[in-house]
């Protein structure tokens, strides 16, 4: 044991001696190339650098590719727009974080419901070989699918396998299909009773209409004939009132649509997420209404002396205003208000909001959308007016960036302009309330003074509030002082 560790020191000692010699191999260029060359891309390729689909709103769960802003093998600096994205809310525009070389586009431009995380292209590092870039196994195994389609044909060799399904089908007497499968079984005259339903309660479904398409991938293999014998089957036994029926037909593109048939229509990504919203906030939220008239007479007169000066406003920017005022802390100026509407709720429950920032509705052709204009209580009508208005026409066009239009503590839906008296909007979560602005309207109205008749120009809000934060005696309240603010504009800081 002794000799053992007396030779291991001694092993030890030589090793650090060695190691402080200086030798010519290390130095010698024949060596410094062959290092070079192990390490290089030519042997292993370039290191990419991924670049993933990024979450560009709270509630985005997908995107889709609008257009690529650079091209593969084109320098990117940070900062640099990569793409744009069609997010819920807007198409915004994708950054770059790191500098580098584009290398490999994953996602090509026009691709739909992309998912959080996933890999839409590669880049390298500056003085790298983008065309030598290493595509990841993952990327790679999801494009090597296609050798697998000559496998298909070989199935059809056993023509019993697909009669189990008819037995599941004639149990019932009825065929349900979704509309993606009903087209393609009619666009290949294939009999939807051979399908194997895996949809609910029996559905089949589109992957069921492809898995018999790979089966019988010639249309004239398939016995086409039994099935306008069974479709009779399926319209002759009775249905209850009022139920849709489970073989609806589908019209054809480029022929006239018969009497009951149906077009399909694309969803884009954010009629989904208002489709959401919107179901979110109805079945979770319990909404109460209240109503008030608010007379627009000081508005309309004050509005007719700022256009005097050249200084053009809108009824809607004073509603804003008004709004705003009334959300207004307590301690600002001394005023008592009420900011207890001011409030979100969370899973931890309610919160109050430090800030007022009003949610305008704007409609657009993707869906309605709704950018904020923040600190609205200390702005102006002036320039709560040119907000409004560069606010709008951004939603329009698709270019609101993401801090437009997250947060807002409190909405507005304005449809006077489409002759809507009154209306009752839907609460936009997390927030409290929403505010229903309905057209103005002529009133014949009797004054306490005279007895006289005069004409008054009345405009009813409906507000929306959640019962769990706002109740009936202080949605009462809010409308109140709102009322009073609008009656009385001079009251509020317009400028």
């Amino acid at each position: 044991m002794a000799a053992s560790l007396r030779m291991g020191c001694q092993g030890v000692i030589f090793g650090l001696r060695f190691a402080k010699l200086k030798t010519p191999w290390t130095s010698h260029p024949f060596h410094d190339n062959v290092r070079h060359f192990f390490q290089s891309s030519y042997l292993f390729g370039a290191a990419p650098v991924k670049v993933e689909m990024p979450a560009l709103s709270p509630t985005m769960e997908e995107g889709n590719i609008v257009k690529w802003l650079k091209k593969e093998g084109e320098a990117v600096a940070a900062g640099d727009a990569l793409c744009e994205i069609e997010t819920d809310k807007a198409v915004v525009t994708m950054e770059s974080n790191d500098d580098g070389v584009l290398a490999k586009i994953l996602m090509e431009e026009g691709s739909r419901a992309v998912r959080l995380g996933t890999l839409i292209a590669l880049m390298v590092e500056e003085g790298e070989d983008w065309k030598t870039v290493e595509i990841p196994p993952q990327v790679a195994a999801a494009g090597t699918p296609a050798p697998q389609s000559p496998v298909a044909p070989s199935l059809p060799a056993a023509p019993a396998a697909p009669t189990p399904p008819s037995p599941r089908a004639a149990s019932t007497g009825l065929l349900r299909l979704s509309p993606a499968a009903r087209h393609i079984l009619d666009t290949h005259g294939l009999d939807p009773q051979l399908a194997t339903p895996t949809g609910h309660r029996g559905i089949i479904t589109k992957e069921d209409a492809l898995n018999l398409l790979k089966k019988f991938p010639d249309s004239k293999m398939a016995p086409v004939q039994s099935a306008p014998a069974q479709r009779p089957m399926a319209t002759a036994a009775p249905l209850p009132p009022g139920s849709r029926p489970m073989y609806p037909p589908q019209s054809i593109p480029g022929k006239p649509g018969a009497p009951g048939t149906f077009s399909e229509i694309p969803a884009s990504n954010v009629r989904r997420v208002i489709a959401q919203r919107l179901t979110q906030s109805k079945t979770t939220i319990p909404h109460a209404y209240a109503s008030v008239d608010c007379n627009l007479g000081a508005v309309i007169q004050l509005r007719k002396e700022m256009a005097k000066a050249e200084i053009k406003v809108s009824v809607n920017d004073f509603i804003i205003k008004a709004a705003a005022a009334t959300l207004r802390d307590k301690s600002y100026n001394g005023r008592l208000e009420l900011p207890e509407v001011n409030v979100t709720w969370s899973e931890e429950g309610p919160q109050t909001l430090d800030s007022i920032s009003i949610s305008i509705a704007v409609a657009t052709e993707k869906g309605l959308i709704t950018p904020i204009i923040t600190n609205a209580a200390d702005k102006g009508v002036q320039e709560i007016s040119a907000n409004a208005k560069a606010l709008a026409q951004k939603a329009r066009d698709g270019k609101l960036l993401p801090h437009e239009y997250q947060g807002g503590s409190f909405s507005i839906s304005n449809l006077g302009m489409f002759g809507i008296t009154g209306f009752s909007a839907v609460i936009n979560p997390p927030q409290a309330c929403i505010l229903a602005v309905g057209t103005s309207r002529a009133v014949l109205h009797l004054t306490k003074e005279t007895g006289a008749l005069c004409t008054q120009q009345l405009m009813t809000v409906t507000l929306s509030s959640d019962g769990r934060l706002v109740d009936d005696e202080l949605a009462s309240r809010f409308l109140d002082k709102f009322r009073a603010n609008l009656e009385w504009p001079q009251r509020m800081a317009l400028a």
